[in-house]
C-alpha cells in the first residue's frame, strides 16, 4: 500500500511571531502548563504557553492575602524561567478574564516583554487597554463562536482601533477546564462544534477584509485531527491536554497518572465555582461535589472575580482544588481535562507529542526542533 504524501506544513503568523510549527501548547492551571511545559514546547518549535492563574500559590511568599502581588512577581519569575529553556522559542501567557486580577496579571506579562496573550474564561474587551506597555506583544482573544468574536473586533476598532492578532476558538464540546457555555447543556450543541465555528468565523473575517488566523482547539489529538483543522480554514491548532502528560509538563506525577488511568466514562462536566461550566476527570473531589457531600470549606484565594464559594458559599474553593491537583493530591484535587484524556496511556516527551500532531505533513527544511 503506498503510503500517502505528507502535506507542506503551513505557516502560522500571529503579530510579528511565526513558530517553525502551527500548533500552541494550551494554557493549564494551576501551574500545570507553568515555565518548564512551556518553555520546551517552544524550544522544540511550538508556541508554549504559561497559564497565569494561580501561580501565586506555588510561592513561599504567599500568605492566603497577598494573591495579587504574589502573582505579578511569578509571573515575571515564570516568564524568565521558561525563556532560558525556550531559547528563541515564542513563549504565550494565558490570562483569564474571570481572574480578579486580570488586569494586573497582563500589565506584569508585558512588563516582560511577553510575545503572546491568550485571553477567554470571557470576552477580553479591554485587553489592548492592558497591554498597551508592550506594542510588540500579540493579543488573542479565545472564543467559542462566531457572535463573540463579532462583539471583540467591534469594540476593539472603535476603542482602540485595532483587531486581534489571532483567534482561538475553543469548542465547548471536547476542550478541557472552563468552556465557552452558558451551561452543560450548550457546551455539548452542535452549534459550537469546530466543524461549525471555524468556518464560519474564517468567513465572517473574510466578509469583513480581515487577515487574521483562527487556532482550532479542543479535541485536537493527532496529525489527522490537525489536517481536519485546517482543512476547516484553521491556520493553526491549540493543543493542551496531549501536553499535561508529558515529561517536561510542570505538574506531579500523580496528576500525570490520574490522566493515565482516566477511563473515558471518567470524563464529567460540572459547575465550577466561577458560574461556568468545565470538563474533569472524576476523582474523588467531583465525586463529593456532585453527591452534595463535599465539606464546603470556604474561600481561600479571592482569585475569581465572580465566586460561588465566596460570594454564596457554594461549589469548592477552586484554587485550593487544583494547587491540591498540581500537587497530586488525587483525593482533594481537582483534575481539568479534555474529553479525549482517556487516550493518554504514558508519560511521552514534548517532542514526542509534536511529532504525532505533524505527522501528516512535512518538516521543513533546515529544521532539527523534533530529532
Amino acid at each position: 500500500m503506498m503510503e500517502t504524501e505528507k502535506r507542506a506544513m503551513p505557516k502560522l503568523q500571529i503579530g510579528e511571531y511565526s513558530p517553525a510549527f502551527p500548533i500552541i501548547q494550551g494554557g493549564m492551571g494551576v501551574m500545570i502548563s507553568g515555565p518548564s511545559l512551556a518553555g520546551s514546547v517552544a524550544a522544540a518549535g511550538g508556541i508554549g504557553t504559561i497559564a497565569s492563574v494561580g501561580l501565586a500559590a506555588t510561592s513561599d511568599d504567599y500568605n492566603g492575602r497577598n494573591l495579587s502581588e504574589v502573582n505579578v512577581s511569578m509571573i515575571k519569575k515564570y516568564i524568565a524561567m521558561a525563556r532560558e529553556k525556550a531559547k528563541d522559542g515564542i513563549l504565550a501567557i494565558n490570562c483569564m478574564c474571570a481572574l480578579s486580577d486580570y488586569e494586573k496579571q497582563v500589565r506584569a506579562a508585558c512588563e516582560s516583554a511577553i510575545d503572546i496573550i491568550i485571553s477567554g474564561a470571557g470576552l477580553p474587551l479591554k485587553l489592548p487597554e492592558y497591554a498597551e506597555a508592550s506594542a510588540k506583544t500579540a493579543l488573542v482573544p479565545i472564543v467559542s463562536s462566531v457572535k463573540a468574536a463579532h462583539i471583540i473586533v467591534e469594540r476593539w476598532m472603535k476603542h482602540y482601533s485595532r483587531v486581534p492578532d489571532a483567534f482561538v476558538v475553543e469548542t465547548p464540546n471536547s476542550a478541557g477546564g472552563h468552556l465557552g457555555a452558558r451551561d452543560a447543556e450548550q457546551a455539548m450543541s452542535p452549534e459550537l462544534s469546530l466543524a461549525n465555528v471555524v468556518p464560519a468565523l474564517v468567513a465572517y473575517l473574510k466578509e469583513k477584509c480581515l487577515h487574521i488566523p483562527v487556532i482550532a482547539a479542543g479535541g485536537i489529538w493527532n496529525g489527522d485531527d490537525v489536517a481536519d483543522a485546517l482543512d476547516m480554514g484553521a491556520s493553526g491548532v491549540q493543543v493542551g491536554t496531549r501536553f499535561a502528560a508529558t515529561e517536561e509538563g510542570d505538574a506531579a506525577d500523580r496528576f500525570k497518572q490520574a490522566y493515565i488511568d482516566a477511563k473515558e466514562n471518567d470524563v464529567v462536566l460540572i459547575k465550577s465555582p466561577c458560574g461556568l461550566p468545565g470538563r474533569a476527570i472524576m476523582s474523588p473531589l467531583v465525586e463529593r461535589y456532585l453527591s452534595g457531600t463535599l465539606k464546603n470549606i470556604g474561600c481561600k484565594a479571592n482569585c475569581l472575580a465572580q465566586c460561588l464559594c465566596r460570594t454564596k458559599h457554594e461549589t469548592f474553593c477552586i484554587a485550593d482544588a487544583m494547587v491540591s491537583a498540581y500537587r497530586g493530591d488525587w483525593e482533594n484535587g481537582l483534575f481539568f481535562c479534555g474529553s479525549n484524556v482517556w487516550k493518554v496511556k504514558s508519560i511521552m516527551k514534548v517532542k514526542e507529542v509534536l511529532s504525532d500532531l505533524l505527522s501528516c505533513f512535512k518538516m521543513p527544511e533546515g529544521a532539527p526542533y523534533l530529532s
